[in-house]
Formats: C-alpha cells, structure tokens, sequence
C-alpha cells in the first residue's frame, strides 16, 4: 500500500514587499499661456519705400511733419548712411507720432 499524504501547506504565510513608487501623472489642467507683445506699447510701423519717396515726403505723410525726416532717419540709422539714398522697396522702421 502507498501512502497518499498531501503536502501541508497550511502554515505557509506570504507577503510582498514593494519598492517601487506609484507615479502620477501631472496634470496641466489648470495650465494657461499668454503671449505679451511690446509692439503696440512702441507704437513704431514699418513702411516699405515707393517710387519717389523722400524722407521728407513719408515723414509728411505718416508723420505729418516734413520736417520729422531726421527722426526717421535716426530710427533707421542701422540700415541708412545717407539721407537722400532710400531705395524702393527698403523698409523703414518709423517712428511714433510725437503728441
């Protein structure tokens, strides 16, 4: 005869011990943007040269003073030596109204 014992596992006690960490996710729910321009606190435009324009004559015309050329000018001294020598299609930077 055999003898048909089974195993007795019934003081057998298991745990688990974990390390690792439960990640969240993040949450960007809440996140807003905003762009902030300085361009309409400057105030300055950019004007491209026609056929026939003069300092003189832009400065008249957007400006309302002939006489606020070297304004102009000053503004756009990075791109002008001399102020009888604009070309069209240069763009000019001009600057603000004077109130």
């Amino acid at each position: 005869m055999s003898n048909d014992k089974k195993a007795d596992f019934s003081d057998v006690t298991s745990r688990v011990d974990s390390t690792a960490e439960v990640v969240q996710k993040a949450d960007f729910s809440d996140v807003t943007a905003r762009v902030d321009s300085t361009a309409q606190i400057v105030g300055e435009q950019a004007y491209t040269v026609q056929k026939g324009d003069s300092l003189s004559r832009i400065a008249k015309n957007l400006l309302g003073d002939a006489n606020a050329w070297k304004r102009i000018f000053e503004a756009n001294r990075d791109v002008l030596d001399d102020p009888d020598k604009i070309y069209p299609g240069q763009t000019l930077k001009i600057p603000p109204r004077q109130g």
